[in-house]
Order: C-alpha cells, then structure tokens, then sequence
C-alpha cells in the first residue's frame, strides 16, 4: 500500500514537472536562441583581437630594422595573408577548420614589408557548450520542481493518507464486531424455524438476516482486495454451485420463484473460491432482487466445444437499459430496490483479474441473461 502511495505521488509529480516544462518551452526557446548569439559575438570578439594580435605584428615588423617576422600563431586559429590578388602569402599550420561549423573574417592592411593586403583569421565553433549548458540548467530546474512538487503533494496527502488508515482501521474493526452478532442472530433464528416452522416472521427475518450477510461479504471484500491476497485453488464448480444456490432457496420462496437447475457433473475450476462466491452470490441475489414474482431462475453450468466453462443466470426483470454502466461502481437502475451497487463492479473486477468474460443480454421479451465464461480452463 505504501509503495503504491508512493508511486501515486511519484506519477503526478512527474505529469506537474512536465506541464511546467511544456509552459516554459517558448520562454526557453528565446533563451536559447539569445545564449547562442551571445556565443557567437563573444567568438567573434575573440577573433577579432586574434586578428588586430596578428595585425599588430605585422606593423611592429614593418616599422623595424628586423628581419624576421615572428608570426603570432594560436592551436585555435588558422591565418592566412593574401596578397592584392588574393595570392597566398603565408598559411599556418592546419587546426583542421571545419567548413560547416566556422567562423572568419577578413582585414585590409595597411602597406608593409610583407607585401601583404589581407590578413584572413579562421576557428572553428561549437555549440555544444551552449546546448549542455541549456541542458544542465532545465536538469537543474527539473529536478528543483519535481522534488518541491514531490515534497508539497506528500505533505498535503499526509493528513487524508492518515485519515484512510483510521478509516480502513476503523472499518475492519466494524465489520469483524458485526459478524459475530449477525451469525449469532442466524444462528438463533433457524433454532427457532426448526421449533416453530413455516412461521412468516421468522422466515423474513431469517431471510433479512441472509441479505445482511451478503451486503457485509461485499464490503468486507473491498475493504481486504488492496491488503490480501487471494490464492488460486482447484474447486469442484458443480458442488460448490448447488451449496450456494441452496443458500439462497429461502430467499425465493417471497417472491415465489422457481429455480431450474442445469448444473452438469464433475466441473472444476483453478480459481479463487472468494472470488467465486462473490460472483455467484451477486449474480443470484441479483436476479432474485429483480424478477418478477411467480417466475422462473434458471441456473446453467456447463463446457462449450472449446472446453471453457460457462456459468449462466437467466431471469425475468424489467430490462437494463445501461449495459454498460450497469457494472460501475454505486450505480443502480432501480433506487427503490435498495442496495448500494457494488455487487456487479465487485464482479467485473474479479472477472478482470481471472481473465472471465462476461455477457449480459436483457430484453422484455427474453429476459435477463449473466453469463461468464472462465477462459483457459480446460
């Protein structure tokens, strides 16, 4: 939980450190550009005194009695002097001047004892430095905001972080305090059905009692999904199948429906069995909250051709229209019914993780149809 906490901030500090890089794009955009001009004045510049050096030899030279001319040279530069004809006077060693990355320019001198008219000074330039120092500074930058974001939304989640542990604490305390007294009403309440049977009260208690334990299955579900894991077992499917639906007979006779059973022989399944019942469960109880009364539910189990197993819910309701959203979480079709929409988002989660899908037909005419096929399980 924490590394996901963790990983949470980590995300949404790096999304705010990228929206204020792509904001200051064109302000970096114009820095770069007026870096790279002062990069090339201050070049030229040192080109520039390179050359007035040279030009000043010369001068010193042709104003004295000496005669050599020691010729100003530089592993930066490469000079040149011309003649009137721009003839080549004197070269110096190559620097190995690049003809798309250079810089130059050329100065008339004055009459000397060189004979020279042009003095042509060369070196070569590179932007790299600009680049890695535009580079070095957004890294700078980045990296000051990504940690201040950091730092500001782990402070501000601090006190909700603390606030969902006392609530997630709180929670589990509730529902393991509530499900000793609900299995002792239970309990008691079928003492008393076996001594007094076929009395309405205790039936629609019990059954009440029955609904209650389903509500509390899916929130205890939800509250342990993050915190516990779920091994895989084998499970006899068709046994399993008849225990649950025997669970829920009481809870059909209200309304008088009839459940069909077509529950094939010997199907197991590698699955796990809380995620299982949480399927079933929801799927029953679903169908028996929303059939019509003195109608049928029809329960299939069985192998398609490509030895997938499928498990089917078939009952008549009024159809549901939202078939997309009638997964989602809180959702729910008919308000009066009660609940608190969570059983088919429970499902749909469980089918994701288990690689089960699921379709759903629901028309006024045909009815409503769950069914899930359990891929890969031959």
């Amino acid at each position: 939980m924490l590394e996901k906490s963790r990983n949470f901030i980590f995300k949404i500090s790096l999304f705010y450190t990228a929206i204020f890089f792509i904001f200051i794009a064109i302000p970096t955009y114009f820095y770069t550009n007026l870096e790279l001009e002062n990069y090339k004045n201050n070049q030229n510049r040192i080109l520039i005194e390179h050359a007035q050096k040279i030009q000043r030899a010369i001068y010193d030279f042709s104003n004295s009695k000496s005669n050599t001319f020691n010729f100003p040279k530089s592993f930066k530069f490469e000079a040149t002097l011309l003649t009137n004809e721009k003839k080549i006077i004197y070269k110096t060693r190559s620097v190995n001047i690049k003809k798309d990355s250079k810089m130059s320019i050329e100065i008339e001198l004055s009459n000397n004892r060189l004979g020279a008219r042009y003095l042509k000074v060369e070196k070569n330039i590179s932007y790299k430095e600009v680049y890695l120092k535009i580079l070095v500074l957004s890294l700078c930058i980045g990296l000051f905001i990504f940690i201040s974001i950091y730092l500001i939304i782990k402070a501000s989640i601090e006190p909700y972080k603390k606030a969902n542990e006392y609530l997630d604490a709180f929670f589990n305390d509730a529902m393991h305090e509530l499900k000793t007294p609900l299995g002792v009403i239970q309990l008691n309440l079928e003492i008393l059905d076996e001594k007094q049977p076929d009395t309405k009260e205790l039936n629609r208690s019990i059954n009440a009692v029955k609904n209650l334990f389903l509500v509390y299955e899916d929130i205890e579900y939800l509250i342990k999904q993050k915190s516990v894991k779920y091994n895989k077992e084998k499970v006899d499917f068709t046994y399993f199948l008849k225990q649950r639906v025997d669970q829920f007979e009481s809870l059909s006779t209200t309304k008088n429906l009839n459940f069909i059973l077509n529950i094939k022989d010997n199907i197991t399944i590698y699955i796990n069995r809380t995620h299982l019942q949480r399927i079933i469960d929801n799927t029953i109880s679903n169908a028996i909250k929303y059939s019509y009364k003195d109608t049928n539910i029809t329960i299939d189990l069985k192998k398609d051709k490509n030895n997938n197993i499928i498990f089917g819910v078939h009952n008549f309701a009024n159809p549901i229209k939202n078939k997309k959203t009638i997964f989602n979480r809180y959702y729910k079709e008919n308000h009066i019914k009660g609940g608190f929409g969570i059983g088919l988002n429970i499902v749909k989660n469980i089918c994701e993780l288990n690689n089960i899908k699921i379709t759903l037909n629901s028309t006024q005419d045909d009815g409503t149809v769950f069914s899930y096929i359990f891929l890969n399980n031959s």
